[in-house]
């Protein structure tokens, strides 16, 4: 229910979903914590990675950007990942279709971990290397990750957009096909693995992640009562190796596997 309210919130602009015209609100000079497109045609305000990519293309330091995630980092961590991000909350909609799911072994939890670190890649690489390297390059950057890769700009913004608007419709091209392409291979993972997206490519998961040990709120170990047993590690979706570590993001389904009662909010 909290991640649907989010998503109702990030987007409550409601009547350009009917005219297919972005949102011009006020709010878009401010981020929303999770990954929702600034050109979702409800969302009033931006998307973090997005201002991040932006003010980096336009040769700025993303002051006001790297604060706010560092204060929502601190109070949250990845806990903003299971309650307040749409994209999270669409990939979880999308796994309940009842198709046969990625068996979880020994081995697949080790390839997986392994795979979550691309994530770093795609965050140091896409969204602050290249719109880097290009401003220095041309004087003027890219928001590579939202161009090339985001699937929260496909289905949100760019598929909505390019349906309303016949002179978008002309003027899509390869770039266009190659997003759908990503979003619809990410769309298919999601029904036979766990969120995929937010595991082994999402920027603001890695970023979030740094903050897991030590923010605030969040899912707390009672160290007297654990006995390291590993129930909750089993358990998880994710493929945590402990509570809190960097794939951790908080939804509380180890909870009710700790015997011990070790766990709590």
């Amino acid at each position: 229910m909290i991640q649907v309210m989010s998503m109702l919130v990030y987007n409550a602009d409601v009547k350009n979903w009917y005219t297919g015209t972005i949102s011009q609100s006020d709010l878009k000079n401010v981020c929303v914590p999770g990954l929702n497109c600034y050109s979702c045609p409800g969302a009033v305000a931006s998307c973090p990675i997005g201002s991040i990519q932006n003010t980096i293309a336009n040769g700025r330091f993303p002051f006001f950007i790297t604060g706010f995630l560092m204060i929502i980092g601190a109070l949250f961590g990845r806990m903003i990942c299971s309650y307040a991000c749409p994209v999270g909350l669409i990939q979880e909609l999308l796994y309940k279709i009842p198709v046969k799911k990625f068996r979880k072994t020994k081995k697949s939890r080790a390839v997986t971990r392994k795979l979550s670190l691309l994530k770093y890649a795609v965050l140091i690489i896409l969204v602050i290397a290249l719109p880097l390297s290009l401003y220095f390059k041309d004087g003027a950057g890219s928001p590579v990750f939202c161009s090339w890769v985001c699937p929260a700009g496909t289905v949100s913004a760019g598929i909505p957009l390019v349906i309303l608007n016949e002179s978008l419709r002309s003027a899509i091209g390869f770039l266009f096909d190659w997003k759908i392409i990503l979003a619809g291979i990410l769309i298919i993972l999601s029904t036979f693995m766990f969120r995929p997206f937010c595991r082994f490519v999402c920027p603001l998961g890695a970023i979030y992640s740094f903050f897991n040990k030590s923010a605030v709120f969040g899912i707390k170990i009672d160290e007297k009562k654990c006995t390291h047993c590993g129930a909750c590690a089993a358990v998880c979706k994710m493929d945590t190796l402990l509570v809190n570590d960097r794939e951790c993001i908080r939804c509380g389904d180890c909870l009710e596997s700790c015997h011990f009662k070790a766990l709590h909010f």
